[in-house]
């Protein structure tokens, strides 16, 4: 295969990720921008693979590790991609995240292991000082995004005793001090590597990176886990966009900078969701504070409730509800009953919308694409920015698994979450909450608007309350 065919293999190939990012900025477009990057990535696996086959002069051998590695890998996606839920989604891209950072410090070794196999120096002489800086960036960025990936992975799962994994902040005296320190030796070891070609240097910076994806990961509460989803993936494309520089591939250097560059402006827009510094974000400076100052300090007190009924009775006679979707609504996946419900309210004249926190859920998105799966018309879905000032003359707000994105302990100063943007659910005329019981959300912060009087506590499963009162209004 000749270069000219490769590079505008490669070049198409770049145009439909454009193309796919373009497309995934907004539901109605999705679709289509997931074709776009199904086509754009089987082209430049394929075009690699054959010349991978081309380098290796066609042997046997190396046609058959080419084709093990798509094999394996594709189908393992495809089963993940078939099998997963949508409340284990944000883990599955958590785990997506880990393996490309896992993947760039494999290339990384191998390439500082055996450079005359990549075409980075011929047999016996020294790696370019240019090259080990590529090397020494992409290996160490990987090892960050590798093990900060698995301390997210254990964060978002929830389902693990050990204690780096729990939801629950990881904190300890001199801890960003220790992060300092640990980064510039590590970068101090990659510049030695560099200027010197000291294998031992490039190993202990790597082993240091690692412990610093740690590090950076355990001190982030519960809350802000759909920030570091985000970061992680801007992460990992770095790490990518790295090695392809080390490796003169053009098709890893414009896949990883885009997705490098869209995972970075989706956390900065993400933090100015969540009032966060983006800064502190990517140092790992930021959250925590939230589950340990509300840690214990719930007191029991009473609250409204009533039945699906009743809900059902208030949600009758309203003019306009405002549906505010969450967690706990993607835990029952509940998504089609609500669609189900709202169908109905609006066969009785009642205006219908649905409120969109940026970061409801555990990933960015997530809400959007619960949604998007119950086929809910994209004109009913309205982000934070633009609904919030119609709560005000909302007849109900029927919230259903939401809490920390809800909750009015963000305008209150010495909160955690002071300065986080809230849906303003507060300000409907009558709110309707659904949960499973009362415990405190992610943020682990007890929730003011749940002992309103205006608020009515509906407990129990989202889908079974919500098939409930769509009964009831039937």
């Amino acid at each position: 295969m000749s270069m000219n065919i490769v590079t505008l293999l490669y070049l198409f190939a770049s145009v439909c990720f454009i193309q796919a990012l373009k497309g995934l900025s907004h539901p109605t477009t999705s679709i289509r921008g997931n074709v776009f990057g199904m086509i754009g990535m089987a082209i430049a696996m394929l075009t690699t693979a054959a010349l991978i086959v081309e380098i290796s002069g066609g042997k046997a051998l190396g046609m058959a590790w080419v084709l093990l590695g798509l094999v394996v890998g594709g189908g393992y996606g495809a089963y993940r991609a078939k099998t997963v839920e949508m409340t284990k989604m944000p883990e599955l891209v958590a785990f997506f995240h880990s393996m490309i950072g896992l993947a760039a410090v494999f290339i990384a070794v191998a390439a500082v292991a055996e450079p005359h196999a990549f075409g980075i120096a011929a047999r016996g002489e020294p790696i370019p000082t240019g090259n080990r800086l590529e090397l020494f960036l992409g290996a160490a960025i990987g090892a960050i995004t590798f093990s900060g990936s698995v301390i997210a992975f254990g964060k978002l799962s929830g389902t693990y005793k050990f204690r780096l994994f729990q939801g629950a902040p990881v904190q300890f005296a001199g801890q960003h001090k220790l992060n300092l320190v640990l980064g510039l030796v590590t970068i101090g070891l990659g510049l030695v590597f560099m200027f010197t070609g000291n294998w031992p240097a490039f190993f202990a910076m790597l082993a240091l990176a690692f412990v610093m994806g740690v590090l950076i990961i355990i001190p982030i509460g519960g809350a802000d886990m759909p920030v570091v989803v985000s970061m992680l993936n801007s992460y990992s494309g770095w790490a990518a966009a790295g090695i392809g520089f080390s490796l003169n591939n053009s098709m890893l250097i414009i896949a990883g900078s885009l997705v490098g560059s869209s995972g970075a402006i989706l956390s900065y827009i993400m933090c100015k969701a969540m009032n966060r510094s983006f800064f502190n974000v990517i140092l790992g400076g930021f959250g925590g504070e939230a589950g340990a100052a509300a840690a214990g300090s719930a007191v029991q007190r009473n609250v409204k409730s009533g039945s699906a009924d009743d809900a059902a009775f208030v949600l009758g006679n309203a003019e306009t509800v405002v549906i505010v979707p969450g967690y706990g609504l993607a835990v029952a996946r509940a998504q089609h009953a609500v669609k189900e419900l709202a169908a109905k309210l609006t066969e009785k004249g009642i205006t219908v919308k649905y409120a969109i926190h940026p970061v409801a859920g555990r990933m960015p998105g997530h809400m959007n694409v619960l949604l998007a799966e119950a086929e809910v018309p994209y004109d009913q879905v309205f982000e934070m920015e633009d609904i919030n000032g119609e709560f005000g003359q909302a007849d109900v707000a029927i919230i259903l698994g939401a809490n920390d994105v809800v909750n009015p302990a963000a305008l209150v100063k010495g909160s955690p979450i002071y300065g986080m943007p809230i849906l303003e659910a507060y300000k409907a005329k009558t709110v309707i909450v659904n949960k499973r019981s009362m415990a405190a959300g992610y943020a682990g912060l007890d929730n003011e608007l749940f002992y309103m009087d205006k608020t009515m506590m509906v407990f129990g499963d989202a889908k079974k309350v919500v098939e409930d009162m769509g009964k009831a209004i039937e």
